[in-house]
């Protein structure tokens, strides 16, 4: 099946402690039904000090399940994906304006 959400792609967290946040993907994860956004879903994590990394305690994004994400339309809304033929090829659509994305 496609991927209905792909890197690059602005979403919308639905649930949780983030819900309303808006951010970019910077890296899916589809055996594991995740995904990486930036800014959201924060967690520190201590690394050790290296030649190129200070160390200490670094704020890190963690990944999010892609069922609490939506994709954000032309309009900043949240809406559905879907899928149909044009010219031959597959493309994505917003469910809420039609556009192809």
């Amino acid at each position: 099946m496609a991927a209905k959400l792909r890197k690059g792609d602005k979403v919308v967290v639905l649930t949780g402690k983030d819900k309303g946040k808006q951010g970019e993907i910077a890296s899916v994860s589809p055996k594991d039904n995740k995904a990486v956004v930036e800014g959201v879903n924060i967690a520190i994590r201590h690394q050790r000090q290296t030649q190129t990394n200070q160390g200490g305690r670094q704020p890190k994004a963690m990944p999010i399940d892609l069922s609490n994400l939506a994709l954000l339309d032309a309009n900043g809304k949240a809406t559905r994906v879907g899928f149909r033929l044009e010219d031959g090829k597959k493309v994505r659509f917003a469910k809420t304006t039609g556009d192809a994305i």
